[in-house]
């Protein structure tokens, strides 16, 4: 599947995806005791853990809830298999969400109806790199492991990354993250990357390479991969940010317009978006009745295919026996011509080689010492007739020749005596 933005239609605007990383070995007991808890104070219509996913393997949640305007929204966490052991054990997860309505970013986020809040919870890293969702991440002084983290940076479909350069180093109230000012369903799925003072010239180094660059005291957002239609790097780009405890109005509009952008789902979203429709378990009685009326209408429609396929065939079937009837009885008529017989499929190659051989015998014939045209000898000696006698046709006497229709006269010895 090619990774072009104009090969893949559009994620749905009804849908929020996410994925990410979670740490520590009791992720599966932290959300299934933060869904109960929201269930008991009412957040939650309900929760659900479905019987046929194996949850010491693949562990999978499904919630349901009202946004604001009683918009129905459908949840589903997906989490992988665990790596490592003990407090190093990983986990990654994908949450797929979708509303009845476009989504709104000021809607509660979704990962604020399965994972706990508190900053030590774990879950809200980055999937590949590591890195605080929603907080300040400095880029590395390493000049390999800082290119490593803004390469995955800008071609990451999943998360929007803003890189912001430090023209000075910020006070207290500076070092606090500014997308915390971001609605919460969006912030969830933001990572914001610090430039110090003086990495100003390797970060644009790297940055050089894809097009974009951060300003000095600025900031940019970057495009992901594939970019989204209508990008610009200079119309994502904020020239300067305040590290004041200011609100970055700018910075802020940049990140929400960046985010509305019609793009592709990401590598892997279209099987989660496709399990939430498809695999759907946490249904109200509503819901299982009409789902009920759809499978009975899809079961009548397959019947009613099976019955018209049934009498087609029932149809051609009798006529064919027609047909055969018909045909029966006009033979022992007959009334219907004699049927030549049929010319054998090896015929035409042996007729072929039979005259294949009949040149073979003519070439053969002509090529002999002394003969004509016609294959016979031109010798002094006649060739024998069918009775042993022969024709002289070189010295032939009385009146015999080569071309005569009698018999040959030969010559005869005189008597003596007479």
């Amino acid at each position: 599947m090619s990774n072009s933005a104009t090969s893949r239609p559009p994620a749905p605007p009804t849908v929020w995806p996410a994925r990410g990383r979670c740490e520590g070995p009791a992720a599966v007991d932290a959300v299934r005791r933060h869904l109960q808890r929201l269930k008991a104070e009412g957040v939650l219509q309900d929760h659900l853990v479905p019987k046929d996913a194996d949850s010491a393997r693949e562990p999978v949640f499904e919630a349901r809830w009202l946004a604001p305007g009683d918009v129905t929204v459908r949840a589903r966490l997906a989490l992988s298999p665990p790596r490592g052991s003990g407090l190093r054990q990983v986990r990654e997860w994908v949450l797929m969400a979708e509303a009845e309505q476009p989504w709104d970013p000021r809607w509660p986020s979704p990962a604020a109806m399965f994972w706990p809040q508190p900053p030590d919870a774990g879950w809200d890293r980055e999937a590949v790199t590591g890195l605080r969702l929603g907080d300040v991440n400095s880029l590395p002084e390493d000049d390999k492991e800082l290119r490593r983290v803004l390469k995955h940076a800008v071609r990451d479909p999943w998360i929007v990354h803003v890189v912001v350069h430090e023209a000075m180093t910020p006070d207290e109230r500076g070092r606090l993250p500014l997308v915390r000012l971001l609605p919460e369903s969006l912030r969830h799925r933001v990572v914001e990357h610090r430039a110090a003072p003086h990495r100003f010239r390797a970060v644009n180094w790297v940055l050089d390479d894809f097009g974009t660059r951060v300003p000095r005291g600025g900031a940019v957002v970057l495009p992901g991969s594939p970019a989204a239609p209508g990008y610009d790097a200079n119309a994502f780009s904020v020239r300067s940010v305040f590290l004041d405890g200011s609100e970055p109005t700018e910075l802020l509009d940049a990140i929400t317009r960046f985010a509305a952008l019609p793009r592709p789902l990401p590598p892997g979203a279209d099987e989660a978006l496709t399990a939430l429709r498809e695999d759907w378990h946490l249904m109200t009685l509503e819901e299982e009745l009409a789902h009920a009326r759809k499978l009975a209408a899809m079961y009548a429609e397959a019947l009613e295919a099976m019955t018209k396929s049934r009498d087609l065939y029932r149809e051609a079937a009798e006529r064919a026996h027609e047909a055969l009837a018909a045909y029966r009885e006009a033979e022992a008529k007959g009334a219907l011509p004699a049927r030549k017989p049929g010319r054998m499929s090896m015929g035409l190659p042996l007729q072929q080689l039979a005259r294949g051989f009949g040149r073979l015998k003519d070439t053969a014939l002509s090529l002999r010492p002394g003969a004509g045209a016609d294959g016979t000898s031109r010798t002094g000696t006649a060739p024998l007739t069918d009775d042993g006698s022969g024709t002289d046709s070189g010295t032939g006497s009385g009146t015999g020749s080569g071309d005569a229709a009698g018999p040959p006269v030969w010559p005869t010895r005189p008597r003596t005596g007479d």
